[in-house]
């Protein structure tokens, strides 16, 4: 496509998504959850087309040289179209927040007065690889009521288009407009900027995938965006923790999985404690291939070559890999501060048996999630009863972590009266 039909092509799936994002805002919940059992059927029906292709897009990633890394994340085997499957069933048995009505209080004048959530309206959403998402994100929006465009990664370009079909078919077979959920037919990047500028059709972007295109997003956008930036987490083994749960949580912090957001790159140590942790501790990162990189003394600390010297560079790296950064910290206040100067703003925790010390990480540290004496791997919309998420974000505005079906709603007020009058 030149540069007119993109904007054509743009200008009218907008025009699409918004009317039917008035009729979502009105389905049922049953209707809603007719459509989701619909999507999750036919793809179940439909799996040798979606391996068909999903295979055409791998040929394609190989030819161009993609890693074995993103080969992997693009790859439909059958265990990730049964978790698809099942994650759209997962969608629909969970409550649905639109119409909710809360915080309902009678006032002097005799009006009650309260709050009900809403859906957002259309929810534009740019992601990478992994071709599950489309089926993730269609299914939150459409259960949150809200229609969504969507513009997945041009190397799962048939793998995502095979989906939407199965879950344009499913809301078609549900009563629903098709077009609640469009999948962009076009890898033009001039898309994704037209995408970004139309405050007139699209209501919040919200990108998922690498640094990179998160800050192009960020920088370009006319609609609001929700951020997911980088995941620069903290563990701090407080000078009254007990050595035995902060060995547990800082090495699963770490290693149950490294190339997830919510894993941690740094560790901060209590230097009261230092001396008696973190050899154990280093033991058993390096058993588990952990390069660690630390201030002079944590390196001091630990045997010769068992911990590189540590940049200025490394507080402020998410490795997304096994690679810890470590300081020894004087006390939670410089944890505290340490933690200010350098986190993302995703997750941090501290381990301690200190009630005060505990309550005053919870109360000062500015992130998204922050936890006491467990691992930062448990920030996940699934691990905090949600039931999924479209992502966790780093914002303070509208959503802030796992932003699951309530974060892809807002609220009105709503006021109940029976002829009432101002005088």
């Amino acid at each position: 496509m030149n540069e007119t039909d993109i904007e054509s092509y743009m200008s009218v799936l907008g025009q699409r998504a918004r009317r039917a994002s008035r009729a979502l805002a009105r389905a049922t919940t049953a209707e809603k959850n007719a459509a989701l059992e619909a999507m999750a059927g036919g793809l179940d029906a439909q799996r040798a087309a979606l391996v068909e292709a999903n295979a055409r897009d791998l040929a394609a990633g190989r030819e161009k040289g993609l890693d074995a890394a993103l080969l992997d994340r693009l790859e439909l085997t059958p265990a990730r179209i049964d978790s698809m499957i099942e994650g759209l069933r997962q969608i629909a048995s969970l409550p649905d927040p639109v119409g909710e009505i809360f915080d309902l209080k009678y006032r002097p004048s005799g009006i009650q007065v309260g709050r009900m959530r809403v859906p957002l309206g259309v929810v534009g959403i740019i992601y990478e690889s992994r071709p599950n998402v489309t089926a993730d994100a269609a299914a939150l929006c459409l259960k949150s009521g809200n229609a969504a465009v969507l513009r997945g990664g041009s190397e799962a370009f048939h793998s995502n288009q095979a989906i939407a079909a199965e879950v344009r078919a499913g809301l078609e077979r549900a009563g629903l407009p098709g077009d609640a959920v469009q999948v962009l037919e076009t890898t033009d990047r001039a898309a994704v900027g037209r995408m970004i500028a139309m405050p007139e059709s699209i209501d919040v972007i919200i990108p998922r995938g690498g640094k990179g295109l998160i800050e192009r997003i960020s920088r370009e956008a006319r609609v609001p965006v929700i951020k997911h930036l980088d995941g620069i987490c903290h563990t701090y083994i407080d000078v009254d923790a007990d050595p035995k749960k902060a060995f547990k949580v800082a090495l699963n912090a770490k290693t149950q999985r490294y190339g997830t957001c919510n894993t941690m790159e740094t560790l901060l140590v209590a230097e009261g404690v230092a001396e008696d942790v973190l050899p154990e501790l280093a033991d058993a990162f390096i058993a588990k291939g952990v390069e660690l990189r630390g201030c002079p003394v944590a390196c001091a600390l630990l045997a010769p070559g068992r911990c590189q010297p540590a940049s200025d560079a490394d507080w402020d790296t998410e490795y997304l890999g096994p690679i810890l950064s470590i300081r020894v910290v004087a006390d939670v206040d410089q944890a505290i501060e340490h933690i200010a100067a350098h986190s993302s703003g995703h997750t941090e925790a501290i381990i301690t048996e200190n009630y005060t010390t505990a309550r005053r990480f919870l109360r000062e540290v500015d992130s998204s999630s922050v936890m006491v004496n467990a691992s930062t791997r448990f920030a996940d919309g699934f691990e905090y009863g949600l039931g999924a998420e479209i992502g966790i974000s780093t914002d303070k505005f509208h959503a802030r972590g796992p932003v699951g079906l309530e974060g892809l709603t807002s609220v009105k007020f709503i006021v109940l009266g029976d002829g009432h009058i101002r005088t």
